[in-house]
C-alpha cells in the first residue's frame, strides 16, 4: 500500500470510531427548522405551479362546502 491510500484508511477508521455530539444544541434546533419551513415552501410552490400548469388555480371557499346528500 502506499502512504496515500494508508493515510486514507486511517482517516476513515478514525472518522468511524470518533464520537458523535449526543447533545443536540440551538444551531441543530434552528437546522432542522430551517430545513422544515423550506420543505414546506418548496412543497406549496410545486403544487401551486402544478395547479396553474394544469389551469385551475385552488381559491379558498368563500363558504363552507354544500352537504352531498344521497347518492
Amino acid at each position: 500500500m502506499s502512504i496515500l491510500e494508508i493515510a486514507l484508511a486511517s482517516h476513515i477508521w478514525a472518522r468511524r470510531r470518533e464520537k458523535r455530539q449526543l447533545v443536540p444544541d440551538d444551531t441543530d434546533a434552528l437546522r432542522v427548522l430551517l430545513r422544515i419551513v423550506f420543505v414546506v415552501v418548496a412543497f406549496t410552490l410545486l403544487i401551486s405551479g402544478l395547479n396553474l400548469a394544469a389551469g385551475r388555480p385552488q381559491m379558498l371557499a368563500e363558504g363552507s362546502a354544500p352537504v352531498v346528500t344521497g347518492r
